[in-house]
């Protein structure tokens, strides 16, 4: 007879049942950080659960955005940024967060200098 349908209402509960019923992360993070797994992710997340494990693997040798995990993963983004928050608190995760704008300038000041001292010679 085809097919037997799913629950539409599996969809709509599941992501809440993963993360107890949070919806707010332990620690802001941007859908553009990148995130990279520690050396022991992958055998450490086992015990984490199912998709914190499917987490630490794309993130195993690679260096991921927020965003792009949670599209690997096919979870909600609001679901993927609170278990990566809770992986980054856990030490399965290392959050890169980009140079401040002061930081950034500086360096492209000293570049500049470099390259002016470059072209003197």
């Amino acid at each position: 007879m085809g097919q037997p349908r799913e629950d539409p209402r599996g969809s709509l509960v599941r992501p809440y049942a993963v993360t107890r019923g949070r919806t707010e992360p332990r620690q802001h993070i941007a859908i553009e950080a990148v995130l990279t797994a520690t050396a022991a992710a992958v055998q450490e997340s086992r015990f984490a659960g199912h998709d914190k494990h499917r987490i630490a693997s794309v993130c195993e040798g690679r260096p991921l955005s927020l965003a792009e995990i949670g599209a690997y993963t096919r979870l909600p983004l609001g679901v993927a940024r609170v278990l990566v928050a809770d992986m980054v608190a856990d030490g399965l995760l290392t959050l890169h967060t980009p140079a401040s704008t002061e930081v950034y300038e500086e360096r492209m000041e000293l570049l500049e200098r470099v390259l002016s001292g470059l072209r003197r010679l």
